[in-house]
């Protein structure tokens, strides 16, 4: 039986049965629209909320105390954004979203799992029954294979441009959710090129790259003399981008103290520069994007749930490279092109054999990963083992006791902090802050080890 957090396969039971339900979701496209997923009801059998019942208009459901969960449950033992119900292409499957009291379903605690007809969820003291209707739901997929630089044919892939596209139409704040790699950077700027301030400015913050003490300024501004260093006054990102759009990455990381000053943008569009008593308006269009389930960062208290509720306008999560295996023709063929790679150096890197390959790779870098990788292949000119790590030192380096002691003992201190320099970013993905807490030293310090040795987050 699976323990805690372990998932169970697909077409399994808590009890390792094989499920007898059909898979309920519909590959390829039917005519007349997009592929069409089983509905499903959820109605809770035990708890104070006995009687209830949700039923499904799309493939998913977050259940939760909080008001913004398609199936609210008032309940204090329910975590605020306790769990989501996804039909895929496997079949439907709960996620737990970082509560307090867990899922536990058919009587086995898990953290990612597969349901069946009939299966019982308990979440606190409720129970939910899942049951699949007779009837379907038709998903809405984008007649185009392309959406500003993001490029793909599968459904996900079809069903993330629709929603991109309606993004676009529309001047709604747009929260963009998805793991490292899969664009959304690209995604932002392609809803901004698409809409109705396309030819005002495109301001990027980075909220993880920009020590805490000076996001304030550089996304509000500052007058002269507010802080030691503030020479002039300042424009700062929303002033930059009036009449336009601010793109806020990695939104997941923004300090607590911040938290509630960019909740009063959204709510009254006026922004004060540090070291001013006055309020001055800004037109802009927000969209923010972030590697973390904001979710699961409110039930942990790192962040606001009205900050969530403000930027949860519309959400779109951008699918993983492993949720879209059908697509890595395409890409390949499309980060080769705009590597500039000549078709007849390439030809070993678009076999079926050699995407046959890709497939079964994890890629948990997804499209950016992948493009390194090529890359890779092109300099060595031959398609690599993908189990191959990152170029780089592998081992110690030689030592020539001809030279000094000093000289030795540098060359290998330099070689040991780019390596640990390097492996610790990327496990933080970039995010300094958090590297530098992991490596138990000042974030100041540790910037000026990588301008050193020349090392970008």
């Amino acid at each position: 039986m699976p323990t805690v957090g372990q998932e169970m396969h697909s077409g399994e039971t808590a009890e390792g049965g094989k499920l007898q339900e059909t898979l309920p979701y519909e590959h390829g496209r039917p005519p007349g629209g997009g592929p069409v997923v089983r509905r499903f009801r959820l109605t809770v059998v035990e708890g104070p909320g006995v009687g209830s019942t949700w039923e499904s208009a799309s493939d998913v459901c977050s259940i939760g105390s909080h008001p913004l969960n398609d199936f609210p449950l008032d309940d204090s033992t329910v975590s605020r954004f306790h769990c989501e119900v996804r039909i895929g292409p496997r079949g439907p499957r709960v996620k737990d979203l970082d509560s307090t009291n867990g899922v536990i379903v058919d009587g086995v605690q898990v953290a990612d799992a597969y349901l069946r007809g009939g299966s019982l969820l308990r979440l606190g003291r409720e129970v939910l029954r899942f049951d699949f209707s007779s009837e379907t739901n038709r998903l809405q997929l984008s007649e185009n294979m392309r959406f500003g630089s993001l490029i793909g044919t599968s459904v996900a892939m079809r069903g993330c441009f629709a929603l991109l596209e309606r993004a676009s139409a529309r001047d709604v704040t747009v929260l963009l959710e998805g793991e490292t790699g899969t664009g959304k950077s690209q995604a932002a700027l392609a809803i901004h090129q698409a809409g109705s301030r396309r030819d005002k400015p495109f301001i990027v913050v980075d909220c993880g790259a920009i020590p805490s003490n000076l996001l304030e300024s550089e996304l509000f501004g500052h007058e002269k003399g507010a802080f030691t260093g503030a020479l002039g006054r300042r424009a700062g990102a929303f002033e930059e981008a009036h009449g336009g759009t601010v793109f806020l990455d990695e939104i997941g990381e923004l300090p607590p103290e911040l938290q509630p000053k960019l909740l009063r943008v959204l709510e009254t569009r006026e922004i004060r520069r540090v070291g001013s008593n006055t309020y001055q308006p800004v037109d802009i269009r927000l969209i923010a994007a972030t590697h973390r389930d904001l979710r699961a960062e409110v039930n942990a208290g790192r962040f606001r749930s009205d900050l969530f509720f403000r930027l949860a306008v519309l959400r779109i999560v951008q699918p993983s490279l492993r949720q879209r295996p059908e697509d890595l023709p395409l890409l390949v063929d499309g980060i080769l092109s705009s590597l500039g790679a000549d078709p007849e150096r390439t030809g070993a890197l678009r076999t079926p054999e050699f995407i046959a390959k890709l497939r079964h790779a994890a890629w948990p870098g997804n499209v950016r990963e992948l493009r390194n990788y090529l890359e890779r292949c092109l300099v060595f000119e031959d398609a690599l083992d993908l189990s191959q790590e990152e170029a780089g030192p592998s081992g110690s380096l030689e030592l020539d006791p001809s030279k000094p002691y000093a000289d030795q003992r540098r060359r290998v201190m330099d070689d040991f902090e780019r390596r640990y320099l390097r492996v610790l970013l990327e496990k933080h993905q970039g995010k300094v802050a958090q590297a530098a807490v992991t490596a138990g030293m000042d974030r100041v310090h540790l910037y000026r080890l990588l301008r050193r040795h020349g090392i970008k987050p």
